[in-house]
């Protein structure tokens, strides 16, 4: 056998001997986090019932760092007034009977599974609807002891959360829905929550909601005084803005083209009844269905909304188009009687000429007696040819412009139509001219804190 044989083969050796006290530094290490863990929680040792001591242990409160990570939104229910979140939750405070050797730094922190191991803060969240844990495949928690005796406590989570709203602006408005997290049994004195220092709430990127926009959150504190106590308490101000571009395809555009189609009516001819009615009564129907769609997707509120009041005023003008053919068509019969109580005076001042003129022929034939050439002051020609002249004499009055382009309508019922053809249209602009400037350039009427994160 050469030198080269044995050289590899007590290489062979060394490798298995070195694999071989490596696995057993493992076991052993192992072992010691075992034997860490039994020092620390086993029986008698450790009671979980009995809160920490507070800073440097003194008797004060224990202190609770809060921090948060939001993962989803997943709705923002305006009628049950309401929002769904899923997200990782974390405490983390200081337990000076958990502190344990380090082995030199080589044991950075103990995870546990299971929470009842060690003590835990009785927080609860006070505007929850529902919620529930994750666990698939296992449970998404756990903790982890820290040689100093700090304990960190993460959880996924998702939450329903009430979320009262402020209508008055809908479609136009801005919602803050609130997380608040108190502690259920221990007071202030007992136990305190506080927000992490630097960054307590982080929220994922890129975050999209159907139909609204995260735009800021605010931490803040919301301690409240019962009659058992004081209780501290945390809290979460989301601010969402509603997407408007939603709705201005698919409220406003609708509506706008409904109330516009009303007013080809107004170009229709006043003998074509069946087509304006019709085209009234469909454009209403639309309307009121559109009005009681928007309605069924908020919930009943006492007070008017912004688009109640766009809905409303679209449906006065689609009404009104609707009246004015009612007007028309009035007219349209007064001024068919008067012209046929203008016909039939024409026929009777024609028949009482001709009866005239058939007995001027004849008295002309029995006499021949001359007309005297110089008629009386009371004759009826006489004062007849003297009026006109009177009115000749007068100076012409100027005529409006509206009253002569008026006058190009013969008939009330076209005039009725006409005025109407300009009428609604500028009004209807100006009304617009009006909405959009005060609720687009309004006051916010809750000034939102300067304090966001």
């Amino acid at each position: 056998m050469g030198t080269g044989h044995y050289f590899w083969a007590i290489f062979y050796f060394t490798s298995l001997c070195s694999a071989s006290l490596a696995n057993n530094a493992k076991i052993n290490f192992r072992e010691k986090e075992k034997k860490v863990l039994d020092q620390i929680l086993g029986a008698g040792k450790y009671d979980a019932r009995i809160r920490p001591s507070g800073i440097n242990g003194t008797d004060g409160p224990a202190i609770v760092r809060i921090n948060l990570f939001v993962r989803s939104i997943m709705t923002i229910s305006d009628i049950k007034m309401e929002y769904s979140v899923q997200l990782t939750f974390r405490e983390q405070w200081t337990d000076e009977r958990l502190k344990f050797d380090d082995i030199q730094g080589r044991l950075k922190y103990l995870t546990l599974t299971e929470a009842n191991r060690v003590w835990m803060p009785d927080l609860f969240f006070s505007n929850e609807k529902e919620g529930h844990f994750h666990n698939i495949i296992m449970p998404n928690v756990y903790i982890r002891i820290f040689p100093n005796g700090s304990v960190l406590y993460s959880i996924r989570i998702s939450l329903t959360l009430a979320c009262p709203m402020n209508l008055k602006l809908y479609p136009l408005d801005r919602q803050i829905c609130s997380l608040r997290m108190a502690s259920y049994g221990w007071t202030t004195n007992d136990l305190v929550f506080l927000w992490k220092e630097g960054d307590p709430v982080q929220v994922v990127k890129n975050l999209h909601l159907p139909r609204f926009t995260l735009e800021k959150f605010l931490t803040d504190y919301c301690n409240s005084k019962t009659n058992t106590g004081e209780y501290s308490c945390l809290k979460v101000d989301l601010l969402f803005k509603r997407e408007f571009s939603y709705y201005l395809i698919q409220i406003y555009i609708p509506c706008c083209m409904l109330v516009i189609v009303s007013w080809v009516s107004f170009w229709l001819d006043q003998g074509a009844v069946p087509a304006r009615v019709s085209l009234g009564v469909t454009t209403l129907l639309t309307m009121a269905t559109q009005t009681s769609g928007i309605n069924a997707s908020l919930p009943p509120v006492s007070y008017t909304k912004a688009i109640d009041v766009w809905t409303g005023v679209c449906l006065t003008f689609v009404f009104g188009a609707l009246l004015e053919f009612a007007l028309v068509n009035y007219a349209s019969r007064s001024d068919m009687h008067k012209e046929n109580m203008k016909k039939k005076r024409r026929d009777l001042e024609q028949a009482s000429l001709d009866a005239a003129s058939d007995l001027l022929d004849t008295d002309s034939n029995a006499t021949f007696a001359m007309k005297p050439l110089v008629r009386h002051p009371g004759d009826p020609l006489a004062l007849e040819k003297l009026r006109q002249c009177e009115v000749h004499m007068q100076p012409p009055k100027r005529p409006s412009c509206c009253k002569t382009w008026l006058s190009k309508f013969p008939t009330r019922s076209k005039r009725i139509d006409v005025i109407s053809r300009i009428t609604f249209p500028l009004v209807f602009a100006l009304f617009n001219l009006v909405y959009w400037s005060t609720y687009l350039f309004r006051e916010e009427e809750d000034e939102v804190p300067l304090a966001f994160v």
